[in-house]
C-alpha cells in the first residue's frame, strides 16, 4: 500500500467511523469497506491505521476479536475470550448488548465471563495472537491519547484567563508537552514491536501514555473536562477500558520484568 492509497483509505475510514461511530453498525460498515480483506492482505498497514483512527474518532467496534482470530488462521467474525486486568476474562460482543458485567465504558459491550465461554477462546492463549492483539490495542490507546491531547490543546488556545490564552502559562504548556512526549514514545515503541516481548512493552507503554494523557488533559481542561457534555470523559473511560484489556500497563511491566529476570538478559528491541 503506497502513501496515496493509505491516505485515501484513512479518509474513507475516518468518514465511516464519524458517520457510524459505534458497535455493531460500525462493525458492519467496516466489513462493507473491506476490513476482512485488509486484515488478510495488508495487516501491517491495516491494523495501525484502523485502530489508531478508532481512538482518534472515539468510535468503537469489536475488531480486536478479528485480529486474534486472524493471527491463528481462524475465520474472523466471532468473539474471543480475552484476558482482562485483575485475572478476569471478558468477551467483546459483536451485538450492541450492554448489561450486567459491563466494565467501565458503558457503550462498549464488554462482559466478564468464564474463561472458556467464547468460541475461539484459545486465540488469546496463542503467543503470536496475543502479541497481535496487544499491538492493535496499543495503536487504539495512542489514538485515544491523541484525541485527548487535541481537545486539551484546542481548549488551551481558545480559553482566555487574566487577559491571555491559558496556553501562555508554563504549567499548561508543560502538561501538554509531557503528554505529547509520552504518546510519541509509545508510538516509537510500537514501530519496533516485532515480537512477543516488544508487543507486551508497546501495550504497556501505550496504556501508560494514555493514562498520562487523561491526567494531564483533565488538568488543562479544568472543570469543563468533568462535565458529561464534554468529550474528554468519553476518551478517559475508553482509555481505562482498553488499558485493562490483554493486561494493563502495571501488570505488563511486571511481566516484562519477570521475563528479563528469568532470561538473565535484556534483549535489544530496536537497532539504533
Amino acid at each position: 500500500m503506497d502513501a496515496q492509497e493509505r491516505d485515501l483509505l484513512a479518509e474513507a475510514l475516518r468518514g465511516t467511523m464519524t458517520d457510524t461511530p459505534a458497535g455493531a453498525a460500525l462493525d458492519v460498515a467496516l466489513a462493507e469497506l473491506g476490513w476482512a480483506d485488509l486484515l488478510a492482505e495488508e495487516p501491517a498497514d491495516a491494523i495501525p491505521l484502523v485502530f489508531a483512527l478508532l481512538g482518534q474518532t472515539g468510535a468503537h467496534a469489536p475488531l480486536v476479536n478479528d485480529v486474534l482470530l486472524a493471527a491463528i488462521g481462524a475465520p474472523i467474525g466471532g468473539v474471543v475470550a480475552l484476558p482482562y486486568a485483575g485475572g478476569r476474562t471478558v468477551v467483546w460482543e459483536r451485538a450492541d448488548v450492554v448489561g450486567e458485567g459491563t466494565i467501565l465504558d458503558g457503550p462498549v459491550p464488554l462482559r466478564v465471563v468464564a474463561a472458556d465461554a467464547a468460541d475461539g477462546g484459545k486465540a488469546a492463549a496463542d503467543p503470536v495472537a496475543l502479541a497481535a492483539g496487544r499491538r492493535a490495542l496499543a495503536w487504539w490507546l495512542v489514538g485515544t491519547g491523541r484525541a485527548m491531547l487535541d481537545l486539551a490543546r484546542t481548549h488551551a488556545l481558545d480559553r482566555n484567563q487574566f487577559g491571555r490564552p491559558v496556553a501562555a502559562f508554563q504549567a499548561v504548556r508543560h502538561r501538554l508537552a509531557e503528554t505529547y512526549v509520552a504518546l510519541e514514545g509509545a508510538e516509537a515503541t510500537l514501530t519496533a514491536a516485532d515480537d512477543e516481548l516488544g508487543a507486551l512493552l508497546a501495550k504497556a507503554a501505550a496504556g501508560q501514555a494514555a493514562l498520562d494523557a487523561a491526567r494531564h488533559c483533565q488538568q488543562v481542561l479544568g472543570g469543563v473536562g468533568f462535565t458529561a457534555e464534554h468529550d474528554l470523559h468519553h476518551h478517559i473511560r475508553r482509555a481505562l477500558t482498553l488499558d485493562g484489556l490483554l493486561g494493563n500497563s502495571r501488570e505488563l511491566t511486571r511481566e516484562a520484568g519477570a521475563l528479563i529476570r528469568a532470561r538473565r538478559t535484556a534483549p535489544r528491541l530496536a537497532q539504533l
